[in-house]
């Protein structure tokens, strides 16, 4: 098992102070013609995901005149479906604004999607020669949905793809930084599936840093960003390790497979689209980083646990409201500037706005889905938020089946050998009895929701010794949510938001079961073969599927 020593000092990759400055507060991307004269290749499908049977369109821009392609299922074991050389292809042409619009490269290859192929993910690598005789490749990933029917004793993995598609840097703009407005500096509220993933999303190597620090810093240390500063030197996103397949959603399926789990895969547009898709399954799981849904999924999930089914989420960051156009190719998310800006609030059903989930005029605050709330937790384990903090999830109530079998106690830490806990987490208002958690009685908790372990959290970079120029978010989040949930940005009110916390939660609600983790890095326990969290999550698992192991 995996059980780090942190180090004493944050590890060099070869940056200047300058550089690694601009790492954190700069905007780098991925654009065609980035690689100068060494030559590139990219390629998207047209959709995320496909059933057996259908078939994947590959869009493809290369400098190449042809490229090689493999295809191989990504779980447990790597199986390749399929393989061809010599695909020709050529440069084509990409609007400025793709990140918003879409690359509309046209498909060079139809992928055949195979009877035989099981529900996963797909890894899709092409490959191709540069301009000086080197290799250059470029990565994709899509998914194959299961088959109808009859789900018994099955696990269905829904996929953070709303998350993915709002952090993919490729073309320049996401919903966090961008190429548009009157300056070129704004984050689109607007962005489209039809263009690659960013480099990081789809592959990393195993020394690629997770946020979380891994440094034990010395008195006044001024917090760095490790992964950002990697991101920078090696030429990957900056928000590799924010979302995608690689980072976060892989790590459970490699796992759930490896430990003897029968795992379908779907994305969020699946949910989206096709509702009745979690039909039939006993349990359905979200992981990782998963901050942005539809109404539409929320929809979805609620009545598949009210009818009696299992939900069983180990992430973190339930924020956003989004909505999908054009068939799912576009992802609209407004986020801070939704109420000068969505024209949701200038109709007269407000509620489909593309603001926080939280915000009191949604209506439809997190909690009442998973048990948390997204503006009751966030920042842990990074930057100038708890950098010290606790590694795992302090426990409150050991006695609860989803700890049996740990011979963990009262005050022990869940996780902490893997830094579970972090980097954005869920939680909820509280109050201490008897030196347990309980929700209050305005947090709109369920009735039946008990509180097993929780941490704290914060929503400020804070510190005196730290400058502007040192924080990668100061309190600018806290300041949001103190004006999403109070109407004002004031001081007065963002001390009402500044601490917070991460809970991991239970409760029952009509016929069915939630458990909620509520960390982004729960799967890093399962990548770091953490006993402790191996053990809770087959816990979950085997109870919601029925098994007796």
């Amino acid at each position: 098992m995996h059980k780090p020593h942190p180090a004493t000092e944050f590890p060099d990759f070869g940056l200047t102070p300058e550089e690694r400055r601009f790492a954190v507060r700069g905007h780098y991307y991925e654009y065609p013609g980035m690689d100068g004269e060494r030559g590139e290749i990219w390629c998207y499908t047209d959709r995320f995901s496909y059933r057996p049977g259908e078939v994947a369109y590959l869009h493809a821009s290369t400098t190449a005149e042809s490229f090689a392609i493999r295809i191989l299922r990504d779980g447990a074991s790597e199986t390749k479906v399929f393989e061809q050389h010599n695909t020709a292809c050529r440069w084509q042409d990409t609007p400025d604004q793709c990140s918003v619009e879409g690359c509309g490269w046209q498909p060079v290859l139809e992928i055949a999607i195979g009877e035989d192929w099981p529900s996963g993910a797909y890894r899709v690598t092409l490959m191709a020669e540069g301009r000086d005789g080197s290799n250059i490749t470029c990565h994709h990933v899509f998914i194959v949905t299961p088959k109808p029917g009859k789900k018994s004793g099955r696990v269905l993995q829904v996929a953070a793809t709303g998350t993915w598609t709002a952090y993919n840097t490729w073309g320049g703009s996401n919903a966090y930084q961008g190429i548009t407005g009157p300056a070129r500096d704004q984050y689109s509220p607007m962005v489209s599936t039809q263009r690659p993933w960013c480099r990081g999303f789809v592959v990393l190597p195993p020394e690629a840093p997770r946020v979380p620090l891994e440094v034990s810093m010395p008195p006044k240390t001024v917090p760095r960003y490790p992964h950002m500063e990697w991101a920078l030197a090696t030429g990957h996103s900056k928000k590799y390790a924010s979302a995608g397949w690689a980072s976060y959603d892989s790590h459970f399926f490699r796992w759930a497979e490896a430990a003897g789990y029968a795992v379908d895969l779907v994305s969020q547009h699946d949910v989206h689209f096709t509702p009745e898709i979690l039909a039939g399954y006993d349990c359905v799981v979200f992981v990782g980083h998963d901050e942005y849904w539809t109404w539409e999924m929320r929809d979805v999930v609620d009545h598949y646990v009210e009818r009696g089914g299992h939900a069983a989420r180990f992430a973190g960051n339930f924020m956003w409201q989004t909505r999908l156009e054009d068939e799912g190719r576009r992802q609209v998310c407004y986020k801070y500037r939704a109420r000068a800006e969505d024209p949701a609030y200038r109709t007269a059903d407000v509620t489909r706005a593309t603001n926080s989930w939280d915000a009191p005029e949604i209506g439809r605050p997190g909690v009442k889905t998973f048990g948390l709330n997204s503006s009751k937790g966030v920042y842990a384990g990074w930057g100038g938020c708890t950098p010290r903090g606790a590694r795992g999830f302090p426990v409150y109530r050991p006695e609860h089946w989803a700890f049996a079998d740990t011979g963990l106690f009262y005050g022990d830490l869940l996780g902490a050998d893997s830094h579970v806990y972090g980097y954005e987490v869920d939680g909820l208002d509280y109050e201490i009895r008897n030196g347990r958690p309980y929700p209050t009685a305005t947090s709109g908790a369920p009735d039946s929701l008990e509180i097993l372990a929780m941490g704290m959290a914060s929503q400020v970079e804070e510190a005196d010794f730290l400058t502007i120029e040192d924080q990668f978010f100061g309190d600018e989040d806290g300041r949001f949510i103190a004006d999403m949930l109070y109407g004002e940005a004031s001081d007065e009110n963002l001390e009402k938001v500044r601490y917070s916390n991460g809970m991991i939660v239970n409760f029952s609600r009509g016929k069915g079961e939630v458990f909620h983790a509520g960390s982004c890095e729960w799967v890093a326990g399962l990548l770091r073969r953490d006993a402790m969290v191996e053990r809770v999550t087959a816990n979950v698992l085997d109870r919601y599927l029925g098994n007796s192991r």
